[in-house]
């Protein structure tokens, strides 16, 4: 989860299953609420949803470890083209079965709603499924095997250490079975998605031949640990040499969506009732509205960070120079590669006493959210990511990793990185990843009563929610009125709207890498190394981008509406949790379901 992690493939949500479900109550949170039939009837709902999982699971044993399901760990998928034909087939059976198993009329309306959630989900996967052929266009989808599913067993269990080592040595005997299917799955895939999955083989060859051993430390088996990692890291050469010799030179497969199959797959992915055409005209108008709020900010700073020096003139060129000159300025205060988990722990710490003290959310209990440095294998496309307690074995834990720069980096890259990440930004960063955006978020979605809504996330909502905290936080006093952190914040929160404007031009309307490039940096005020990897994350992840600002909007016009209607009556702690207690749910069920939680005795 996060701002910067983002989506890696085209791969169906069910085909993926990266949320997750709960299996214990850490705070007493009130159940969802429940209208219009008799509460027992639902149940038949989840048991139909628990039994298509433990199908799923067998077929697809890395998503039973990502939800902390443990029998299939010492499985990995097969990735050949008829097991993936069964995927679609459970897919589609179990979507015909659903209204025949499942009496839509006998649920309560949570139920119902639990009921549409599923529906929704299976059509949107199987039209993924019919639209988007990752395993044959997008090699970065067997990086998941190749490395995520022995990390996930190191990281993320509450089994014993040597469990998950015997589990671990299991599954890296069948990694050349992975690199084989890719191989013989992978057709003619585009440069940017080849160009990326020859730099994580490279961390996934850097993991195997040092990484592991400092995840497993002392144990009995580190012969056979030593052994089975020499022999992947072995494979993973070759299978280099394929990616940088053989894949490459059938590149360039065709990246972009097209307007029908973007336009049709945001509709889906939002499920909000608004059109793609929409969503940009939105971002269009919000795009204008963030730069004149940044240009009153930055000319109240300008005199601060250059004494003496005339602001420049007050026409669209002028405004941008001057916005531009005083985030330069602010960008100077930064972390070092030694000193930036510390300095994040730090932050951390100031926001959690905040929340706490400004009545903005009850935080979850205990609190198990751990900050680490990123694993050099993931750094280099992501500052930061929240991995929550996987919810089927929550005693696993969750942490927030934040990466230094990569080691192969040179001082100019190493420099802007900084600029980019500065003091201000991890702040809000650290909002939008942990308190109280993602982590908090998820820990309230994990304990909902339902399996469905547990399990089945909404993207848009999940990153409509920390996005909107960024700038509530700021609102509520955080940072004492800092004009270098609100406007930190408004770049933050500009880069979101810029994504959604990105995302659909290159998409839709053949917006170049050239023009991209300018947009990013001359108009959105990103570096440029920054704006290149996001030319690069929307040609990989069509759609996903757009999520931050939907959900923005989403959550904004929630808020503005319930705020008016309740008038002195409305507290921002209970309306936070009122959001926060139906679950991740599509944005569309939103306002029915706050109001009705907003009914409800606390």
């Amino acid at each position: 989860m996060g701002s910067e992690r983002g989506a890696t493939s085209g791969e169906p949500f069910l085909m993926r299953l990266t949320a997750f479900f709960a299996t214990v109550v850490l705070i007493p949170f009130a159940a969802h609420c429940v209208w219009g039939a008799e509460p027992g009837n639902d149940h038949r709902l989840d048991e139909f949803f628990g039994a298509y999982l433990d199908r799923w699971f067998a077929l697809r044993p890395l998503d039973a470890t990502r939800l902390g399901d443990h029998r299939f760990d010492h499985r990995l998928d097969d990735l050949s083209p008829g097991a993936r034909a069964q995927w679609i087939a459970l897919m589609r059976e179990t979507l015909e079965a659903l209204p025949e198993q499942v009496d839509y009329r006998a649920l309560t309306r949570s139920g119902q709603i639990d009921f549409e959630i599923l529906r929704h989900e299976l059509v949107k996967s199987l039209w993924l499924a019919e639209n988007a052929r990752p395993y044959e266009e997008d090699p970065r989808i067997y990086n998941d095997y190749i490395s995520d599913s022995v990390f996930l067993l190191l990281t993320q269990s509450s089994l014993p250490k040597e469990t998950n080592i015997t589990n671990a040595l299991a599954r890296m005997e069948q990694i050349p079975q992975v690199i084989a299917a890719a191989r013989a799955n992978l057709r003619n895939p585009p440069a940017a998605h080849i160009e990326t999955a020859i730099g994580q083989n490279r961390g996934a060859i850097a993991f195997y031949e040092r990484g592991i051993f400092e995840l497993a430390v002392s144990t009995p088996q580190r012969a056979a640990l030593e052994a089975a990692a020499a022999r992947v890291a072995e494979s993973l050469r070759g299978y280099q040499r394929f990616l940088e010799s053989d894949l490459r030179a059938r590149a360039p497969g065709e990246w972009r969506l097209g307007r029908e199959r973007f336009c049709r797959k945001l509709e889906l992915e939002v499920d909000g009732g608004v059109t793609a055409d929409e969503v940009l005209a939105d971002a269009q108008r919000e795009f204008e509205r963030v730069e004149r709020d940044m240009f009153t900010v930055a000319r109240q700073l300008w005199s601060r960070f250059h004494p003496g020096a005339p602001l420049p003139p007050d026409d669209s060129a002028g405004r941008r120079a001057a916005v531009r000159s005083v985030l330069a300025a602010i960008a100077q205060d930064h972390s070092t590669a030694e000193t930036v988990v510390a300095d994040v722990r730090r932050v951390m710490a100031d926001v959690k006493r905040f929340i706490a003290d400004a009545r903005i959310v009850r935080l979850p209990q205990p609190d198990q959210c751990e900050i680490i440095e990123m694993p050099e294998f993931q750094r280099g496309n992501s500052t930061a990511y929240m991995n929550s307690p996987p919810p089927l074995d929550p005693r696993a834990g969750g942490y927030y990793a934040v990466s230094p720069p990569p080691r192969d980096w040179d001082a100019d890259r190493v420099r802007s990185y900084f600029e980019e990440y500065n003091s201000q930004m991890l702040r809000i960063l650290t909002i939008h990843e942990a308190y109280p955006g993602h982590y908090v978020q998820l820990e309230y979605a994990n304990r909902n009563p339902s399996l469905v809504r547990r399990v089945l996330q909404s993207g848009v909502y999940i990153e409509g929610w920390a996005v909107y905290t960024e700038a509530m936080m700021l609102d509520q006093g955080f940072g004492e009125g800092s004009l270098p952190l609100r406007l930190t914040q408004l770049k933050f929160y500009l880069r979101a709207v810029a994504n959604a404007i990105l995302d659909h031009k290159m998409h839709c309307a053949d917006m170049s890498d050239d023009e991209a490039l300018r947009f990013l940096t001359e108009d959105a005020f990103q570096s440029e190394g920054e704006a290149r990897l996001k030319i690069v994350r929307a040609k990989q992840s069509s759609v996903q981008l757009s999520t931050y600002f939907a959900g923005r909007m989403a959550m904004g016009r929630l808020r503005q509406a319930i705020q008016r209607e309740m008038g002195e009556r409305f507290a921002l702690e209970r309306y936070h949790e009122a959001v926060l207690e139906p679950g991740a749910v599509p944005v569309k069920y939103l306002p029915e379901l706050v109001r009705a939680r907003l009914g409800q005795p606390r």
